[in-house]
């Protein structure tokens, strides 16, 4: 029975809890005047309850003209420092002791709190000498120190309180400011890397989709001219239009972010790298490019990115030169790698054609693609890239990428 009481008490408290909680806040959310208020409506409660009836008058009057300006103290903190003084000047001129002094310190300490060093000093020596000329009216007979001493110290610890409020609000608004510009900068940052990401996936798409589509539909034209003189001929050449769209799937997969490191097709597709240049050449060679690839020196050291980089600046010379030249038009790759750089030269034998411009035209394309593109990945790694018409006829595509940490590569 008593722990089934015990259990009701606790009940009873935990339903109490809330409750104070709920005035907290209430209390939390009144306006500032009335807590402001409150002290003047209790100093005028007791000066009429504790004054004489002759005395309520003058006495009421002085303390209104002490506390009523506390209301405005947030607004205008020296004016109203201003009229509380000149209120106890009067009350000292009167002769009148009242408890409302007090408000010359609320007064002082708002002055602190919200104003600069030069308000403050000059706010605590007119209360300073208020504390002085009153000790000297109302102090006993030699009891002078004691008083003065104690109400000097209230009168500092009034501004001190203050300053450090005023400090305190200083140092947390600078907080909050500074909190605000790093979510700013890091919104910014965040948006930066959104539009990266964008641009390298919309320049991997195009180069996937620009090269593979190329070699498609000159593979499936060579096969409508050979499907009734070699059809043997017609049916490799399908299914190297075959081979090529699942490649070109895996490799929209990869960039898109789809296929998992975990999932087979991550093991048989690798990143495109250098060691994958032969077998593109040879893709080349069946599409009506004929390709020759040259590798000098290892390139075993040389990081993923960079080989990836290699790969599709190689990919999109030769898709270019697969589009824009004739046929018999052969193609030469040449990798040259060493320790601190790779060099890339992609030249073929093809007539004179257009110099590309560096931004497309309006409806031919984005701004970043094609050979933009190319050169957008040799700067990352530090590298021009020289793309034009050879001396002898012909075009050539030249670039050399740094590996000795001198330029920042994307990943």
């Amino acid at each position: 029975m008593s722990e089934a009481v015990a259990q009701h008490r606790d009940a009873q408290g935990l339903l109490r809890v809330p409750a104070r909680l709920r005035w907290t806040r209430a209390a939390s959310r009144l306006p500032p005047v009335v807590g402001d208020s409150l002290p003047a409506v209790l100093l005028l409660l007791n000066v009429v309850t504790t004054r004489t009836p002759h005395e309520v008058p003058v006495a009421a009057a002085l303390t209104a003209a002490l506390t009523l300006p506390l209301l405005w103290r947030r607004r205008a903190p020296v004016a109203v420092f201003g009229a509380v003084a000149a209120a106890a000047f009067v009350q000292w001129l009167a002769g009148v002791q009242l408890p409302a002094d007090v408000a010359l310190l609320v007064a002082l300490y708002t002055v602190a709190a919200r104003t600069g060093r030069r308000g403050t000093l000059a706010a605590a020596a007119v209360t300073q000498a208020g504390v002085l000329l009153a000790c000297l009216r109302w102090a006993a007979d030699g009891a002078f120190l004691t008083p003065f001493v104690a109400a000097t110290a209230t009168t500092v610890a009034a501004a001190v309180l203050g300053v450090n409020v005023r400090t305190t609000r200083a140092y947390l608004a600078a907080v909050e400011e500074r909190a605000g510009r790093l979510e700013r900068e890091q919104e910014q940052q965040a948006r930066l890397a959104v539009a990266e990401e964008r641009t390298r996936i919309a320049r991997e798409m195009h180069d996937i989709v620009t090269h593979n589509l190329s070699v498609m539909v000159a593979l499936t034209d060579a096969a409508l001219c050979t499907q009734h003189s070699a059809p043997g001929r017609t049916t490799a050449a399908m299914h190297q239009v075959s081979e090529t769209g699942r490649q070109a799937l895996t490799d929209m997969r990869r960039t898109l972010g789809v296929l998992r490191t975990d999932e087979p097709d991550a093991e048989r597709h690798p990143l495109p790298g250098i060691a994958q240049l032969e077998a593109l050449a040879d893709q080349m060679c069946a599409a009506g490019l004929p390709t020759r690839l040259d590798v000098h020196g290892g390139h075993d050291h040389v990081p993923a990115t960079a080989q990836l980089t290699v790969y599709r600046l190689v990919q999109e010379a030769l898709t270019n030169t697969l589009k824009h030249t004739p046929a018999g038009t052969r193609a030469k790759v040449r990798i040259q790698c060493s320790a601190a750089a790779v060099t890339v030269d992609v030249t073929d034998n093809g007539p004179l054609r257009p110099r590309p411009a560096a931004t497309p035209p309006p409806g031919h394309g984005i701004p970043g693609h094609g050979i933009p593109g190319m050169r957008e990945r040799s700067a990352a790694y530090g590298g021009p890239l020289r793309a034009g018409p050879l001396p002898g006829g012909g075009w050539e595509v030249h670039t050399r990428l740094r590996l000795d940490g001198g330029a920042v590569a994307s990943a």
